[in-house]
């Protein structure tokens, strides 16, 4: 028989259960807070992303090129300004700071822009043109040199009182190089396209030059389909 002086506690086994739910709910809760703070903040990158979009899509297509090359006079200016200061020359500085490959890259590329021929302007300058795209062909025989220098001594150098003169023999290869060469002038000098020289027996139906153009352009397009007419009219049994 238990004593008086023990007191009997209940046990309630639902506060636990209790306490466990709140902490979900409380879990759940911050992380739902988090969550719409996370979408708040997307939906706010969003639009800006958007506005930005519309701006760039409003600019002209050559705004980058336009902002690229005001940035690159702004950092010159600020350069020039620099120099000054310190009493320097703007040019020399600038040169100083180009690499030799940067140079011959940007010497390249403006050779390249240059057109080769220019056209006909006179026969001297034709010549000059055909004389320095020949000399640029021309490879340097160091050996033949040099054996040729041996062999002639000091007639190498000939003088108005040398005997040497009209008595050298050009190789076999050098008349085989000569031989091709010339064989490629001519096939290219073949394709040159010439005015064409006036046929006497064609009918004459134009007032001038411009109007015998037109007609040759008249008839390559719509002969074909004027030709019965043609043939009519010159038989006098046209309708």
């Amino acid at each position: 028989m238990a004593s008086d002086s023990e007191v009997c506690v209940p046990v309630n086994d639902e506060e636990p259960t209790e306490i466990l739910t709140s902490q979900k709910r409380e879990e759940r809760l911050r992380k739902f807070r988090e969550l719409h703070l996370k979408r708040n903040e997307a939906r706010k990158l969003n639009h800006q992303e958007v506005v930005e979009e519309d701006k760039r899509l409003k600019l002209p297509s050559n705004w980058e090129a336009k902002k690229a090359r005001l940035e690159y006079e702004l950092m010159v200016d600020e350069k020039k300004k620099e120099c000054v200061a310190r009493g320097e020359d703007y040019h020399r500085v600038k040169l100083l700071e180009i690499s030799a490959e940067d140079a011959e890259r940007w010497d390249r590329k403006r050779k390249k822009k240059q057109n080769p021929d220019p056209g006909f302007s006179g026969y001297a300058e034709a010549q000059l043109r055909q004389y320095q795209r020949l000399t640029k062909q021309i490879k340097p025989d160091m050996e033949g040199y040099e054996r040729q220098r041996e062999e002639c001594g000091e007639d190498f150098h000939p003088t108005s009182n040398s005997l040497i003169l009209g008595t050298h023999v050009p190789s076999r290869d050098a008349i085989d190089r000569m031989q091709e060469d010339l064989e490629k002038q001519i096939e290219k000098r073949s394709k040159f396209s010439r005015r064409r020289a006036y046929n006497d027996d064609a009918d004459i139906d134009y007032i001038n030059e411009r109007n015998a153009k037109f007609n040759k352009k008249a008839e390559r397009f719509y002969g074909k389909y004027t030709a019965e007419i043609k043939q009519n009219l010159e038989r006098g049994t046209a309708v």
